[in-house]
């Protein structure tokens, strides 16, 4: 298993310095210049445009212009509007996903291919038409972006189709004939999706976390910042973009034990809402809607609550542990799984009882956090644009 580079040059010190290797197939054919990408994300959450972000800064820090795309608005407005309802309303209904995540996403079922053969019909032909001319690199971070990637290559000479997936499990979406490379997060990762293709070229980086959360303030700086008592036991509450679970119940309930409380309700207006309720009674409560300042509270936090996901290696990379909440059915019950074995993390229910009694024994045990494997968004670039070498993909 080694990665194929040219010598000289910052690409090929970053291949071999930083970069792990790519598992499977060497690259085929001489490294190729590019000097632009698209990228292709999803705006359901906030998990998939993250990864993009982290990618697209990492191509146009090496001389490789990129774009992200919008699979979902590639839909149109009626489609986008149906699809993230669609999966709001499957996600509400844990029984509901798990059974369509693992009986036929994890199976590439014939409802599976079907739902995203229907999504492919708007998408390539929109992608096809942001495509430059000559060599084009397509980053997908999105599973239907995969596919439509996959499909578009096979009609377009000079493409190259790059799959970035950071769950902790692949499934049968995330596989697509023709793509170049995978970039996982995992060894896990990497091994579910050789079930779908044994000879895939597949390399393992760490997950993208934004510049800033390497960069968090000091405890007590972040604290003042925010009213927290220096020395007061503090736990910043957060469920993905969208608020997932009974927030409101678990700041109440750890409120009552004594904890001051960071909420974010993300774009829950209605959970924002009952948090400033409760923030008017309650003075140890800080809440928040959306915002930008989550790498000032996890700072200021002794640990973090929140689901599974981008926020977990958000919260190790700023050094406070876990517990994740069994919120997100599917792939969030393989996510969570993976963070229990990373360490630094417990497990809860979706109930104020339990997320209190893991915030409990987080604080007694005090567990020790298993170290960030990179120390900058720049290292993490370097292992990003080091497993681009092994799909032949070099700067302009």
């Amino acid at each position: 298993m080694d990665t194929q580079a040219k010598p000289g040059g910052w690409l090929a010190r970053a291949v071999r310095e930083a970069a792990p290797p790519a598992e499977g197939r060497r690259p085929r054919g001489p490294m190729m210049r590019y000097d632009g990408a698209l990228i292709l994300s999803g705006s359901i959450g906030r998990g998939h445009d993250s990864v993009a972000e982290a990618c697209r800064v990492a191509l146009d820090g090496c001389g490789i212009g990129a774009r992200t795309l919008d699979c979902m608005a590639l839909l149109g407005g009626a489609g986008a509007r149906a699809g993230t309802e669609v999966f709001r309303r499957l996600i509400s209904v844990p029984a509901v996903y798990d059974g369509f995540h693992f009986s036929h996403l994890r199976t590439g079922s014939r409802l599976a291919r079907g739902l995203d053969w229907a999504a492919r019909r708007r998408v390539v032909p929109a992608v096809a038409s942001e495509l430059a001319a000559g060599r084009q690199l397509v980053v997908s971070v999105f599973p239907t972006g995969v596919g439509a990637a996959a499909q578009l290559k096979r009609a377009r000479h000079g493409l190259t189709a790059v799959a970035v997936c950071t769950d902790a499990s692949a499934h049968r979406m995330w596989v697509a004939e023709g793509t170049d490379l995978y970039v996982v997060c995992s060894p896990l990762a990497a091994a579910t999706l050789r079930r779908y293709d044994s000879a895939a070229t597949i390399s393992v980086v760490p997950p993208p976390v934004r510049a800033e959360f390497f960069a968090a303030l000091p405890r007590p700086v972040a604290r003042a910042r925010l009213g927290v008592p220096e020395g007061a036991p503090c736990v910043l509450l957060m469920a993905g973009g969208w608020g997932l679970g009974p927030l409101a119940e678990a700041a109440a309930g750890l409120l009552d034990r004594g904890y001051w409380v960071l909420a974010v309700a993300g774009s829950n207006e209605r959970l924002h809402q009952r948090l400033r309720d409760l923030a008017r009674r309650r003075s140890r409560l800080v809440p928040f809607g959306t915002t930008d300042r989550v790498p000032e509270l996890m700072a200021a936090a002794d640990g973090v609550v929140t689901t599974p996901g981008q926020t977990c290696h958000e919260a190790r990379v700023v050094g406070r542990w876990l517990v994740v909440l069994d919120v997100v059915p599917g792939h969030g019950r393989e996510n969570a799984l993976h963070e229990l074995e990373t360490g630094g993390a417990l497990a809860c229910s979706p109930d104020a009882r339990s997320v209190a009694g893991a915030v409990g024994v987080m604080f007694d045990e005090q567990p020790e956090l298993p170290p960030w494997p990179v120390v900058s968004a720049d290292e993490w670039e370097k292992h990003f644009i080091g497993a681009l070498a092994s799909a032949g993909v070099t700067p302009a």
